[in-house]
This record gives C-alpha cells, sequence and structure tokens, in this order.
C-alpha cells in the first residue's frame, strides 16, 4: 500500500504550549487509520495542519504527495473533511448547503449520478434538505456536513469527531456508508475518542498523547499489551494453582465465580490449567481499546491543546478550499 498521510516530527507551538511535540504519523491507502486520543491531545491540531489551515512550527506533512499549507486548493478537490461542530449558512437549506460545497471542492451540483448519491444518503440519515440551516439541530448539522463530504468522491476522507450529536441509529448509517466508500477506495483518517466507534470501524490506529503518537499499529498487534479477563464458576474447585502461573494476575473469588485478569499473549498456557481443573460457564473477554486508552492515559493527561475555532462548514471553509490563508 502507498501512503496517503505522512507527518515527521511534526511541531505546532502555541505561544509556550506545544500542541504536537515531534508526531509522527502514517497512513496507507485504502486503511481506516484511528487516531486515538483525549481531547486536548492534539488530534485537531494535526487534522488543521493536515487540510493546511494552519502552519506547522517545523516538521514536515504531505498528504496525497501535497504540501497542505502551500497547495491546499489542489489538495481539497481530492479530500473531504468532517469537523465535529459543524455551523451552517443560516439562511441557506441543507440542501443548498450540500451543493455549494461539493462545488467548492470542484464537483459538480448538477449531475445526475451526484443528485442519485445526495438523495440516497438524505433517506439515509433521515435528513431534511429543505429546511434553513438556521433551524437545524446540531445532529442535524453534522448530518448536513456528512452528506456533502459522502456525496461527491473523494480520496481522502479527514474526520473529526465526525459522530457528535448523532443517535446510535444514525452512527450505524455512518459506519455503514464509511465502510462504503472504503470499499470504493477510499482512505480515512478517523479522529475520536468513542473507542467504541475506533474499534469497531479501523484496521490500524495511533495513540495520540500530548502531541506524540505514543502506541499505534493494528488492534491484535496492540492488544498484547493489556489483559483479557477470565472467569469461571467456583463450585468448590481448588484454583489456587492458578495463581502460580506467570501469567495469572489478580485472582479473586467474587459471587460464586473465580475471576482474575490473563497477559493476552499468553493466554495459551492458561487454558490448559482451566482444562485440567474441569471448570464450568468460562468467560474471556479480550481487551478493549478502553484498556490500552488507559494504559497511557490513565495516570496522567498531557498538557491541554489550544481551543481552536470551531471548524466552519460555511464561510472560513469556503475561504480555505479556494486557498485563501488566515492567520497562523
Amino acid at each position: 500500500m502507498n501512503t496517503v498521510v505522512q507527518t515527521m516530527d511534526l511541531h505546532k507551538h502555541f505561544g509556550h504550549v506545544h500542541a504536537l511535540d515531534g508526531l509522527d504519523l502514517e497512513v496507507q491507502r485504502g486503511e481506516i487509520h484511528g487516531f486515538l486520543g483525549p481531547n486536548g491531545a492534539g488530534k485537531s491540531t494535526t487534522l488543521r495542519i493536515l487540510l493546511g489551515l494552519a502552519r506547522a512550527t517545523s516538521g514536515s506533512a504531505t498528504v496525497l504527495g501535497f504540501e497542505p499549507w502551500t497547495q491546499a486548493a489542489d489538495l481539497h478537490r481530492r479530500l473531504a473533511y468532517v469537523p465535529g461542530d459543524v455551523r451552517l449558512w443560516p439562511n441557506l437549506s441543507g440542501g443548498e448547503t450540500i451543493d455549494l460545497l461539493s462545488r467548492l471542492r470542484g464537483g459538480t451540483a448538477d449531475g445526475a449520478d451526484y443528485r442519485r448519491r445526495k438523495d440516497r444518503l438524505c433517506r439515509e440519515f433521515d435528513f431534511d434538505p429543505a429546511k434553513k440551516g438556521r433551524a437545524y439541530s446540531k445532529g442535524n448539522r453534522q448530518k448536513v456536513a456528512l452528506i456533502a463530504a459522502l456525496a461527491t468522491e473523494a480520496e481522502l476522507y479527514l474526520l473529526d469527531e465526525p459522530t457528535s450529536g448523532l443517535d446510535p441509529l444514525m452512527e450505524e448509517v455512518f459506519r455503514r456508508e464509511l465502510l462504503a466508500a472504503v470499499d470504493r477506495g477510499a482512505t480515512v483518517l478517523l479522529s475520536s475518542h468513542i473507542l467504541s466507534e475506533v474499534e469497531v470501524l479501523c484496521h490500524r490506529v495511533s495513540i495520540i498523547r500530548a502531541g506524540k503518537i505514543v502506541d499505534g499499529g493494528t488492534l491484535d498487534s496492540l492488544r498484547h499489551l493489556t489483559r483479557s479477563e477470565v472467569s469461571f464458576a467456583a463450585d468448590g474447585l481448588d484454583a489456587e494453582a492458578l495463581a502460580r502461573l506467570g501469567a495469572v494476575h489478580d485472582l479473586t473469588l467474587d459471587a460464586g465465580r473465580v475471576r482474575f485478569s490473563a497477559d493476552s499473549d499468553r493466554i495459551s498456557e492458561v487454558l490448559p490449567a482451566l482444562a485440567a481443573l474441569g471448570v464450568q460457564g468460562l468467560t474471556i473477554v479480550p481487551p478493549s481499546l478502553e484498556e490500552l486508552f488507559l494504559r497511557h492515559y490513565g495516570d496522567a493527561s498531557g498538557p491541554s491543546e489550544p481551543e481552536a475555532a470551531p471548524a466552519d462548514t460555511g464561510h472560513s471553509a469556503r475561504r480555505h478550499l479556494l486557498g485563501a490563508r488566515g492567520r497562523n
């Protein structure tokens, strides 16, 4: 696979605050790459640099072979962006905004294929495109950005907390449409702190803390860093022999069940001992991204990311899509 997004030793300073502190990120073509971290870790700052909306203090970033700060107009014709806080032109309808954003990306709002995709997405997201922007709830404003992004095919989708404000049914529609876009050959960088969303969708993840990537890889390769939870019915069994196994930790008897955690990459050492005991009602729960997340953030949090102006699917989006530059 080819590299679609790459940053090397990327730094972004806001006065004395180092929002990014040597970020190295790589996203391969055709994957959904999870960009995982709490609010303030540097996710949104990274995306703004990748979009050409902010200039890095030092280091390098390339997106689809373009340098974002100097080639933003060309770059935006080949990518789609969904912010987590969408603002709309108050007097345009949702449908008019979707069409306008398509034209700003260099697409057409008049072609039959575009119309079919847009109408289908409006039905799937249960969205009324006739209402004015000022009448939409947060969830419906989010739908405008999602439909605008998905209605015109893009090579790369940069998504910053894209399901903010959506109900669970609409989150499922979003996942289905995103997987369909990847099946068509698109690449996705999904920034999120919703661990279940990343776990369901992503091929690989990068975990960011205090402006640096602290871990990354496939979900399977990361899960060996944590422990699976094992339990079974006690039924008078002497489970103390398990405590002597090096892979077993925190053995307890709780509510008639024996419970312990085991190193995920050493479960095979524990299973023969469980079979010898003849345990009943065995459950093994693999580690989740929640545990991976807490491994890096449970002890302390990094410095807060400076509050960026809320992403705007309106006037500022138009300025930057056309290559204009705001202050950095």
